[in-house]
């Protein structure tokens, strides 16, 4: 099982972050945010902002992606991830469930979980089995089509299929990035309760999501960045009530129309 961190320390600690991809494109610049232990802390702003950047930073995955670390680093606990590989972030507790779902349209449901538990974290087969049965209870409808072809499932059943198996590697750091995205109402209520029976759980969450009024009805702190800077930060509840948040994220127009119920955001 990963270390547990210092109780005084951050689950998670990203400071004065520069990214680049290639030679020229900054797509981060001096970022710097923190994710306590259990919280969930949302990651607003708009497409190219760098949020998606952010996560691959962390995860290990920006070298995937011809990105790089430039300046700055990211820790987790005593684990240093900048610049390591994802097998490190996994190991240490960081896991990262990717935009579009990706989960292996080939194989089985089933095959996708225990694909998501091969020995990442040096685990005995019995737990294992214990988290493929936390995942099957936290979604039954795939409990209902462990034999099935992942790819012939719908799209909410794949995002609840790519949850469950980055819950498979039992991480205490749950990376999300854009959950909701191409969802229906019901399906994005759904993974709403999702993220909050994970957290309920004890995981913490870092949650990228263009359904602002979802993402800051579900997170402590949140983060607002534009063109690869941060430009707002502080309780979610609070942002969510400033003008420039219910104007550019919840879609609420000067008289207040809109709200904080998940279905306004840009």
């Amino acid at each position: 099982m990963p270390s547990v961190p210092p109780d005084d320390a951050p689950a998670l600690h990203v400071e004065k972050l520069d990214v680049t991809y290639g030679r020229a494109l900054s797509a981060l610049r001096s970022v710097s945010l923190d994710v306590p232990h259990g919280a969930v802390v949302a990651l607003l702003g708009a497409n190219g902002a760098g949020k998606t950047t952010l996560l691959r930073a962390v995860s290990g995955t920006l070298r995937l992606h011809r990105g790089a670390i430039t300046a700055g680093g990211v820790r987790y606990g005593d684990t240093v991830l900048d610049g390591r590989d994802p097998v490190t972030a996994v190991r240490a507790g960081v896991v990262q469930v990717p935009e579009g779902r990706r989960v292996f349209a080939g194989l089985t449901v089933d095959e996708n979980l225990r694909a998501g538990g091969l020995g990442l974290n040096r685990r005995a087969p019995a737990q294992v089995r214990e988290a493929r049965d936390r995942v099957l209870a936290l979604f039954p409808r795939l409990g209902e089509r462990t034999r099935q072809a992942a790819g012939l499932l719908s799209g909410g059943e794949q995002q609840m299929l790519a949850i469950g198996r980055a819950l498979m590697a039992a991480p205490r750091l749950l990376l999300l990035d854009e959950p909701s995205l191409g969802l229906a109402p019901m399906m994005v209520d759904r993974i709403a309760e999702v993220v909050r029976e994970i957290n309920a759980g004890g995981t913490a969450v870092l949650l990228v999501e263009q359904n602002a009024g979802m993402a800051l009805s579900l997170a402590e702190r949140a983060h607002v960045l534009e063109v690869g800077e941060v430009r707002l930060s502080g309780d979610a509840a609070e942002l969510a009530r400033t003008d420039a948040v219910r104007r550019l994220y919840l879609g609420e127009t000067a008289d207040g129309a809109g709200g904080l119920d998940g279905r306004g955001a840009a």
